[in-house]
């Protein structure tokens, strides 16, 4: 039976009725009212309870689902998605990222070696001979598999060692070293998974990764890291902030 989330509507707000039940509906989802699988009540009914019109909860239902916070499965009906989750296009660290949403991320080393690769030092502008550390971790949120993360490090930050990387986020290692990265160029994309990306995500069917790859440079324009990460889509979103000021 589908949980009944105790919603308040205002009436004479001039926030729209939908948005004022989405946000709560979210809200529930976002602090585990609701639970990932959970059975979503039927529009008809909340409407019915709520004292709203079938359009208002159909457009507020439609609105969580755009988000990623419900599925919508001919002959299952409305649940709760897998927890998603929602990051910005900035350069923050997926790990402070998954703390702040109040997860509790871990990371396995998967290699770590020194090596020397024409294109990634030119994306660093690094000269093309330039030795770099080259790191594929697995992140997993709350011990489930969210990311394989690449990164190559320049020069000076040859020495990081595995129990660095283990212990906390790629970022939260370099500040602690001097380097800041407050600029980059940054790419978006999407792709079929690797046979072991798909192995270390534990993913089926045909499921896409979600790509992202990043070179850094701090505030003098020395390199940071050059970044190429895949995410599991179906848990995953980046959001852009577009700004025409």
């Amino acid at each position: 039976m589908a949980t009944e989330i105790d919603v308040r509507i205002d009436r004479s707000s001039p926030v729209p009725l939908y948005h004022q039940l989405a946000e709560q509906l979210a809200a529930a989802i976002d602090d585990g009212a609701l639970h990932p699988g959970d059975a979503f009540e039927n529009e008809v009914a909340m409407g019915q309870r709520l004292g709203l019109s079938r359009p208002t909860v159909r457009r507020a239902i439609a609105e969580l689902a755009a988000r990623g916070l419900l599925v919508r499965r001919r002959g299952v009906g409305t649940t709760v998605a897998n927890r998603t989750v929602h990051r910005k296009a900035e350069l923050t660290s997926l790990w402070d990222d998954l703390t702040r949403a109040g997860a509790h991320p871990t990371t396995t080393v998967l290699s770590l070696e020194v090596v020397q690769d024409e294109r990634v030092a030119a994306m660093l502008d690094l000269p093309a001979d330039s030795e770099l550390l080259a790191v594929v971790r697995l992140r997993l949120s709350d011990g489930e598999p969210l990311a394989v993360l690449r990164n190559w490090l320049p020069p000076a930050h040859l020495d990081v060692t595995r129990d660095d990387l283990e212990a906390e986020g790629l970022y939260a290692v370099l500040r602690r070293r001097g380097a800041r990265p407050v600029v980059a160029r940054q790419g978006i994309s999407a792709r079929p998974p690797s046979p072991s990306e798909r192995r270390h995500l534990r993913m089926r069917g045909n499921e896409p990764v979600l790509t992202m790859t990043r070179s850094a440079f701090d505030e003098v324009g020395h390199p940071v890291e050059y970044g190429d990460h895949c995410y599991r889509a179906s848990t995953y979103t980046i959001e852009v902030m577009v700004d025409e000021r």
